[in-house]
């Protein structure tokens, strides 16, 4: 029997049959499918939440600063409790309490979220927060969250300075105060000159204004031991502070543009000190008014010169909000002040400065609303080592 070639070729090849069975091969694989992407999601949402915390950093308790003082601010000027009261101040007191209520509970969730989130910082970017310790700009913001944090205390509507828990928290608060004092503090005495015409900047000023505050919690308790001891040491400080950046030495000029706001932190040190002495002495005396006079005055050069800060309102950042805290102190100042003369020019300028205050923070809450895209940018120039220099250690 003859075969052909063809038929051999044929018999040769092998026969390979594919098979594809489609309801065995996709049903299986769906709840493997969703498992893996919401294991996606939830690397996603890791992923993000681990990035802000990586671009988080102490300077944003700036915004808690603002809201923890204009809360105090609110409080004094809706006392209603003082007698005899001028009719600019009587402006005030026509808030209903709900309204005080809603911004001291705002500044409290404000200020505990940023707690919460530096704390998170701490535990996830630990070398960073140490980066951030030994900055001879971001260190001082670490004194923001005590400030702010005694700022709400004293404006608390719950709890009274001679009250247990004030004093509790009280003591909370200014224990990490202590702590930075002797670390910024020690290092100028031990390095002298050197170590601070190096690392001083308008944002040095936090540390001096850290004590003034916690010395008026103290005085508002009674302990006038304490308050003196705090307000000794921040003005010291204050005033070999305030020498050096007057004479511009090599640290004057290490801020970068973005941060010249932070300039208005010359009005907020005196104004505050004013409002120590005044709880301290009990009265807005001579030293006091002295304080609020240079608070002016500082106050009157900066804003006569806006093109200092033009190029730094160019794009909207979080130093922005270091117009409102020193503002607010001001306002502060002059109504205790207002309320020590009782004149009318007095009481006129209280007005203007609380107004203005009150217009520059709803001005920065709604900036910062419509620009939350921006608000934690993948770098910030306040802590780069390109345009700042680290402080020796």
């Amino acid at each position: 029997m003859e075969v052909s070639i063809d038929e051999m070729k044929k018999s040769t090849k092998p026969h390979i049959e594919l098979v594809i069975d489609v309801n065995s091969s996709t049903e299986p694989q769906q709840p493997t499918t969703k498992t893996s992407h919401f294991c996606y999601s939830l690397k996603i949402i890791k992923g993000s939440f681990i990035s802000i915390l990586a671009r988080f950093h102490a300077g944003y308790f700036r915004i808690s600063l603002s809201l923890c003082s204009q809360a105090l601010l609110w409080k004094i000027l809706g006392d209603g409790s003082i007698d005899h009261a001028h009719a600019f101040r009587r402006v005030f007191q026509f808030f209903p309490s709900t309204a005080f209520i809603l911004l001291w509970s705002m500044a409290l969730f404000t200020v505990a979220s940023l707690s919460f989130l530096y704390i998170l910082r701490c535990f996830v970017h630990f070398q960073m927060v140490k980066t951030e310790f030994m900055h001879h700009v971001g260190v001082n913001y670490l004194f923001a969250p005590s400030i702010s944090w005694l700022l709400l205390l004293q404006s608390s509507p719950f709890f009274t300075p001679k009250s247990t828990y004030y004093l509790a928290l009280w003591w909370v608060f200014v224990v990490p105060i202590l702590i930075l004092d002797v670390k910024i503090y020690g290092q100028w005495f031990t390095k002298g000159k050197r170590s601070l015409s190096t690392a001083a900047n308008p944002t040095s000023q936090l540390s001096v204004i850290g004590n003034l505050v916690g010395a008026q919690a103290a005085a508002q308790m009674g302990w006038n031991e304490s308050s003196l001891c705090l307000f000794s040491l921040g003005m010291a400080h204050y005033l070999v502070l305030f020498v050096t950046l007057y004479q511009r030495l090599s640290g004057g000029n290490c801020l970068p543009t973005m941060l010249r706001p932070v300039f208005f932190l010359f009005i907020a040190a005196p104004s505050m000190a004013s409002l120590a002495w005044n709880s301290i002495s009990g009265s807005f005396d001579n030293f006091a008014k002295m304080l609020f006079f240079l608070s002016i005055f500082l106050f009157l050069s900066l804003v006569s010169r806006p093109r200092l800060f033009k190029k730094s309102t160019r794009k909207f950042n979080v130093a922005w909000w270091a117009y409102s805290f020193p503002l607010t102190v001001l306002a502060l100042a002059s109504a205790d002040y207002a309320q020590q003369v009782k004149g009318g020019a007095a009481h006129g300028v209280m007005l203007i400065l609380s107004l203005l205050s009150v217009l520059v923070s709803l001005g920065l809450i709604a900036f910062t609303a419509f620009n939350t895209n921006v608000l934690f940018p993948p770098t910030d120039p306040s802590l780069s080592p390109n345009t700042t220099h680290l402080a020796d250690t």
